[in-house]
C-alpha cells in the first residue's frame, strides 16, 4: 500500500507539478513600495500580518513598465530578454512598443522563457489575464489561457475572470494566474505619487483585492491559493521646471534619439558617436551619459545589440526631453525609469498562502529572483539562461 502511495505521488508530480496549490501572481503597475505604508490600505496590511512583505521590490534598469514586467516573468536583466524598453528600435529600424499590440506579441523580440512556457513544459496548467508578451504569435509560446490586453476593462470584470479560471473542471483548472492593474501607475503620472489621486487609487486597489479574497472564499480555495503582490517600479515627482534640453545640447549633429524623461539613448546618423559623447560629457549636469562600453555593469544595460552607443540617464525628478517634449513634461506630474538604485522607484513585493511564511519582513528584494522562486513553488526546474538567484529569496518560504 505503501508503494502504491509512493507511485500515485509520483506520477501526479509529473502530470501537474509537485505543488498543488494555485498561485496567483498581480501587478500593481506603479505601486511604490512605501504606497503600503499610509495607513489606507487595511487588506493588504492583513495579507503582511498573515504573509511576506519585503521592504521594497528593486526592478531591473531602466525601471520602466515593459522591461521589469518580462524581467519579473523570465528572471533575466533587459540586455538578457530583450526588452530593452517601453518602445525601442532593432537594428534594422524595426519598432517595438508596449502601446502596440500587433508590434508587440511578435515573439523575434522575445529572447527569455516566460514563466508560463517553463510551466507548460512540465505540464501545468497556466492562464494570463493581461501581462505583457502573454498574447505573442506562437501558440507554443502562450499560456494555456489569455486575454487579449484591454486598457479600459472593468477591474471587476479582471477578478470574476480569475475567479472563473478558478471554477473550471480541476483537470483544465490553471495552476498559475497572473492578474494586472495600471491605476497607481496612470495615477502617478497625471497627479504624482504624494496626489490624494493617487491615494484614491491606492484605497481602490486595496477594496479590490478584498474582493479577490472573498471570491476565493466563494469557491472554496481561501486555504489553496498563494498570493503574490507585485509592481513593475515605483514612481517620483517631476517638475516642468527641472529639464534638460538634450536636442539643444546635441544642436548640428545628427543624432537619433530615443525616449526621454528618465532616461534616453542616442545613436549617429552619420558616425560621429565619439564627437556626441564628448559634447555630451562636457554638458553633464543633472544627467550621466556612459557609452556601452562604460555604463556600470550594475545597470546590466550593454549586451543587447539594439542598445544604442549612447545611454543618458538624468538625475532622480529631472527630466531629459528634446524641444517636442515640451508638451509632455508640463501635463506629467509623476515619472519613473530612473536608475533602479533610487528608492523612489523600487516597488512592492507582498506575498502570503499555504507555501509562505507567516508575519515575515524580509528586506529589498530583486524582481528578477521570482522567476526561480515561483519554479520552486511548483517544484520544476528554472530555465538555465536566468540571471535570477534562488538563494536570494528562497528564504521566505515555509
Amino acid at each position: 500500500m505503501k508503494l502504491l502511495i509512493i507511485i500515485i505521488f509520483y506520477f501526479t508530480s509529473l502530470l501537474f507539478g509537485q505543488n498543488q496549490n494555485y498561485t496567483i501572481l498581480i501587478s500593481f503597475d506603479g505601486f511604490r513600495w512605501d504606497y503600503s505604508l499610509r495607513g489606507i490600505t487595511p487588506t493588504i496590511d492583513s495579507i503582511k500580518t498573515n504573509g511576506v512583505h519585503a521592504v521594497s521590490l528593486r526592478p531591473v534598469f531602466p525601471s520602466k513598465t515593459f522591461p521589469n514586467h518580462t524581467s519579473i516573468i523570465t528572471g533575466m536583466y533587459c540586455d538578457s530578454h530583450g526588452i530593452i524598453s517601453n518602445g525601442f528600435a532593432d537594428t534594422s529600424g524595426n519598432w517595438n512598443s508596449l502601446s502596440n499590440i500587433s508590434k508587440t506579441n511578435n515573439t523575434d523580440w522575445y529572447k527569455g522563457e516566460a514563466l508560463w512556457e517553463t510551466l507548460k513544459k512540465n505540464n501545468i496548467n497556466t492562464a494570463c489575464y493581461f501581462w505583457p508578451a502573454s498574447d505573442m504569435n506562437n501558440p507554443e509560446r502562450r499560456p494555456d489561457k489569455y486575454e487579449l490586453y484591454e486598457h479600459k476593462r472593468p477591474y471587476e470584470q479582471r477578478i470574476e475572470g480569475i475567479i472563473n479560471l478558478l471554477k473550471l473542471p480541476y483537470n483544465e483548472r490553471p495552476k498559475f494566474l497572473t492578474l494586472y492593474f495600471d491605476a497607481t501607475d496612470t495615477y502617478g503620472h497625471n497627479f504624482g505619487p504624494n496626489s490624494d489621486e493617487i491615494n484614491y487609487s491606492i484605497k481602490r486597489l486595496d477594496s479590490l483585492i478584498n474582493n479577490l479574497f472573498n471570491g476565493f472564499v466563494n469557491i472554496n480555495l481561501q486555504d489553496s491559493v498563494n498570493v503574490i503582490i507585485v509592481s513593475d517600479h515605483g514612481m517620483t515627482e517631476i517638475s516642468p521646471d527641472k529639464y534638460i534640453n538634450i536636442g539643444h545640447i546635441l544642436k548640428g549633429f545628427d543624432c537619433i534619439i530615443q525616449d526621454y524623461g528618465p532616461f534616453m539613448t542616442i545613436n549617429s546618423a552619420d558616425n560621429n558617436i565619439d564627437d556626441i559623447y564628448t559634447r555630451l560629457k562636457e554638458n553633464e549636469n543633472h544627467f550621466k551619459v556612459y557609452t556601452k562600453d562604460n555604463i556600470p555593469g550594475y545597470f546590466h544595460y550593454s549586451n543587447d545589440k539594439n542598445i544604442y552607443p549612447l545611454i543618458l540617464s538624468a538625475e532622480l525628478g529631472w527630466s531629459l526631453i528634446t524641444d517636442k517634449n515640451l508638451k509632455w513634461l508640463n501635463t506629467t506630474k509623476g515619472n519613473h525609469g530612473y536608475n533602479n538604485n533610487y528608492i523612489d522607484m523600487h516597488g512592492t513585493f507582498i506575498a502570503a498562502g499555504p507555501d509562505f511564511k507567516k508575519g515575515y519582513k524580509t528586506g529589498t528584494i530583486w524582481n528578477i529572483d521570482i522567476y526561480p522562486l515561483l519554479c520552486k513553488l511548483y517544484g520544476i526546474a528554472p530555465n538555465k539562461n536566468i540571471d535570477g538567484k534562488l538563494e536570494r529569496i528562497e528564504f521566505i518560504l515555509k
